[in-house]
């Protein structure tokens, strides 16, 4: 099956569930003294992606480094999905100021990567050695590699040629409000300051291997030039105005010059030219916004302003406007004439009704933006910015929080269910439940190098003994103990929940303009968006998108799309008529291997006794709108069958190929955070998927209930429903659950003396698909990625990660029925490999490892998985 994608994507979260971010702190102090009543900004984030990233012979191929800022402190990471890097992590504080908004900017030079940052009272520049120069050789072999950031705090930070005071004239007041930074081709390094009473003060620092002082050069109105026929400002004399006091600044350079462009208070847009010092275009920007009446007494507080440069578009800025219950982004092009006067051309105009915007990207085609809403719900979305008549915006699945309740049933023990979730691969990550265990544990000790095993047993402890110190009965029953651990499980689990999303709070987005990479950066993590599939795109997709759509990809007859979209919708009824009890037990009846064809009966059972809100009536009149759906349905079922014949390259790793590319091949999406990324987009399509199957069962059962009632095509395709469809759905939804089940089911510790000791070397915990992606199935993957693909051939985000999360998903499908024989292994996978592999696991976790050294095909897999 050759997966199938939507426009929309989906958040996969790459946090690793045991990693606790360590950052080394370094103190920058130039002996500067607190500003009184000094301004508060919010809590910024932003990235930076090396111009190499792309390419898979580089030694900085899907690499990049993201940075927060809160009040004083700058926090920078240096990520890469290839290697894991070693002193990846800085803290910088900056004693008695503030980060600035737009406070800090990363560029690369051949031999340097250049770090950027503006406080409220100091400029500074870090100089590190570019990966290039740190790893000289092509043939980079290690698996853990020397971040940039490793030598940081040997730099003397205090030094002039790293940072300078802010001059301040005599009788000012106040501090910059945001900023920009860049360098000149010359290497200097420019920091342009929004002045608190308007005008752009440019402070400049000489190329860092150069002797020099610190120069200043202020923009103010005065200096205004006309440079456009007919055009003249509104005050070309007289002193600053509040009112053109810049609220974001953005930096291009072009023709050896630097133009800065401000979008003020006023809502004007004015481009300046460090190099004539000189205002040379101003514009309203709200003559682009319908209907403005009145708006313009309103300062813009929340305006916005990005840049984009392409060598087809030329330089495009996006402005977002923010007024009272509604916002818009306006894509204005600059153009130039042959006597150097410049003006801007409107391209497009794109309306939004969310609330409070956090960050937004312009590409050269798309807008990305991220909002939170009412609800503090993160809401992010796209747009191509030229071609989209209809002004809709495409979809962001965001990953949603962990549920705020934990389901325990009557047969459950609700220590064990409660450690389940807590401890699960996709939920929370070891931060929030660190910060939660220190609130238990009332201010003791603080809590670090704890392994994913030993956290779990501290929590247990914390949420007993906080338990048994409540008690002051010396007898109770069994209920009463029981309903005693669920309140203190669940008091745990509200803080874990707090402290999760104080860390998932989003602070900005990064998109990449090489390879298409798009990232969420939050407080505490970093998200990273995939291509959604459309088969899942129609599940999730929210009721105000799937009634708007007309057609689907994964269907060419728009009559048979149709209905696909109406089937859907029926689903979506039916989801919504599932209760949590419901699912439960259809979970539990999948566990125990029994039919779920039966499973789904009892369900439709229990809706339709329970149906007080008529939704088997409005099921029923859907239905009757879809025209064929024998046929919508067998779309569905090929697009969610994952079955098929893979070629499976045998030997080396692309054999026949140059050493350098083959090493660089063996590296690809092989560190832990790309493992971590890849195995949860698995796990999360296999949710997702088996609820698809899930409710497409019950809506099937449901039809049989309904026959010709519903059915136009009469008994013929009443016999084809249940004959082949709804065991087709029946072993969909089995496979599926086992799938999610390999995705979230953690390895157990294989005792030392066992024939795979070598295993223990990959880092623990591990869910069962991770052991089994690092392991085994990477190499293959890569090796039939590339096998048609040239090496030459650039790194693109969404066709590279789409493919690996399928390939590897095919892998593990069972091209059979899942049968009683362990859960795990008890069927026949497409690959016999990955069969023996999964066998030769599951030995080991239930502490059968002589159970391995009998079996030579085994043992010979597991060697091989260990030898690539």
């Amino acid at each position: 099956m050759a997966a199938v994608l939507e426009r929309s994507f989906i958040e996969i979260c790459g946090f690793e569930r045991e990693t606790l971010q360590r950052f080394r702190e370094v103190a920058v102090d130039l002996g500067v003294s607190s500003l009184p009543g000094g301004l508060k900004f919010p809590d910024t984030a932003g990235a930076f992606h090396y111009e190499d990233s792309g390419k898979l012979l580089s030694v900085t191929s899907n690499r990049f480094i993201h940075w927060s800022t809160s009040g004083d402190t700058v926090q920078l990471v240096e990520q890469s999905l290839d290697t894991n890097l070693l002193n990846n992590t800085v803290k910088l504080r900056f004693v008695h100021c503030t980060v600035l908004p737009g406070g800090v900017t990363v560029q690369e030079t051949l031999n340097n990567v250049i770090i950027l940052i503006s406080t409220n009272q100091s400029v500074h520049r870090l100089v590190l050695p570019h990966p290039n120069r740190m790893y000289r050789s092509e043939l980079v072999t290690e698996l853990h590699m020397q971040s940039i950031f490793t030598d940081v705090g040997k730099l003397s930070l205090q030094d002039p040629s790293h940072s300078a005071i802010i001059p301040t004239s005599a009788g000012q007041t106040g501090s910059p409000s945001t900023s920009a930074a860049w360098l000149s081709y010359q290497g200097e390094a420019h920091y342009a300051l929004a002045s608190p009473t308007g005008g752009i003060m440019v402070v400049t620092l000489p190329p860092h291997d150069t002797l020099g002082g610190v120069s200043v050069v202020e923009l103010k109105r005065s200096s205004m030039i006309q440079k456009l026929s007919g055009w003249m400002p509104t005050a070309i004399r007289g002193e600053q105005s509040p009112a053109d006091l810049a609220l974001s600044l953005a930096v291009r350079e072009l023709e050896e010059d630097s133009f800065i462009f401000a979008l003020c208070q006023d809502h004007r847009l004015r481009m300046w030219s460090l190099r004539e010092q000189a205002c040379l275009l101003e514009a309203d920007v709200m003559e682009f916004m319908p209907a403005c009446r009145g708006v313009k007494r309103l300062s813009g507080q929340g305006h916005r302003l990005r840049l984009a440069f392409s060598s087809t578009t030329g330089l495009c800025l996006a402005v977002y406007l923010a007024v009272p219950q509604k916002g818009q982004f306006t894509v204005l092009q600059l153009a130039t004439s042959d006597n150097n006067r410049y003006s801007l051309e409107h391209i497009s105009t794109l309306f939004t009704t969310q609330e409070t915007l956090v960050d937004f990207h312009l590409t050269s085609t798309d807008i990305w933006a991220l909002w939170v809403d009412d609800s503090n719900t993160t809401v992010v979305k796209y747009i191509n910015f030229e071609h989209n008549t209809a002004g809709q915006w495409n979809q962001v699945f965001v990953q949603p929080p962990p549920e705020e309740e934990v389901h325990v049933g009557m047969d459950q023990d609700p220590r064990e269910t409660y450690l389940d979730v807590l401890f699960s691969p996709v939920r929370f990550t070891a931060l929030a439940i660190v910060k939660a265990l220190q609130i238990f544990h009332r201010g003791g000790e603080k809590i670090s190098d704890l392994s994913w095993e030993l956290l779990k047993r501290e929590v247990t402890v914390a949420v007993e003994t906080e338990l048994q110190s409540s008690v002051t009965e010396f007898e109770f029953s069994q209920e009463e103990y029981r309903q005693l651990q669920m309140e203190f499980w669940s008091k745990f689990y509200g803080c874990c929940l707090q402290y999760q999303e104080s860390l998932s709070t989003p602070l900005g987005l990064t998109v990449s303009s090489l390879t298409g990479l798009v990232c969420l950066l939050k407080k505490g993590l970093v998200s990273f968006l995939l291509p959604c599939f459309a088969v899942d795109h129609l599940y999730l997709s929210c009721d105000e998108y799937l009634l708007s759509e007309e057609e689907t990809p994964i269907t060419e007859d728009l009559d048979l799309g149709r209905d696909v979209l109406q089937l859907v919708q029926c689903l979506r009824l039916v989801s919504d008529a599932v209760s949590g009890e419901m699912a439960y037990e259809m979970e539990k009846a999948l566990e125990h291997l029994q039919s779920p064809e039966r499973a789904a009966e009892l369900a439709l059972e229990s809706m339709l006794s329970n149906d007080s809100d008529n939704v088997i009536e409005n099921i029923q009149n859907k239905l009757q709108d879809v025209r064929n759906p024998v046929g919508a349905m067998m779309v569905l079922l090929r697009e969610l069958d994952l079955e098929t014949d893979p070629e499976v390259p045998e030997g080396a790793l692309v054999p026949g190929r140059s050493l350098n590319l083959r090493i660089s091949l063996s590296q690809l999406l092989g560190s832990s955070s790309a493992v971590s990324v890849v195995c949860q987009a698995v796990s999360h399509m296999t949710m997702t998927r088996a609820l698809f199957c899930r409710d497409l069962l019950i809506l099937q059962k449901l039809y049989l209930r309904f026959g010709d009632n519903v059915f136009l095509g009469g008994g013929a395709q009443l016999l084809q429903l249940q004959q082949d469809l709804i065991p087709r759905s029946a072993h969909l939804l089995a496979s599926y659950h086992l799938l999610k089940h390999i995705s979230q089911s953690l390895t157990s510790s294989v005792p030392m003396d066992t024939i795979c000791l070598c295993l223990c070397a990959v880092l623990s915990p591990q869910t069962v698909l991770e052991l089994f992606y690092q392991t085994s199935a990477r190499r293959i993957i890569v090796s039939q990625f590339f096998s048609q693909q040239h090496s030459s051939s650039l790194l693109v985000w969404s066709h590279m990660i789409s493919t690996v999360v399928t390939l590897l998903a095919q892998l593990l499908y069972p091209s059979e029925q899942p049968n009683p024989i362990g859960q795990i292994v008890g069927y026949s996978l497409v690959n016999i490999g990955s069969c023996r592999f999964m066998l030769g696991q599951c030995y080991l976790a239930n502490g059968e490892g002589q159970k391995v050294s009998k079996d030579p095909d085994v043992i010979t897999c597991m060697a091989e998985s260990m030898n690539m």
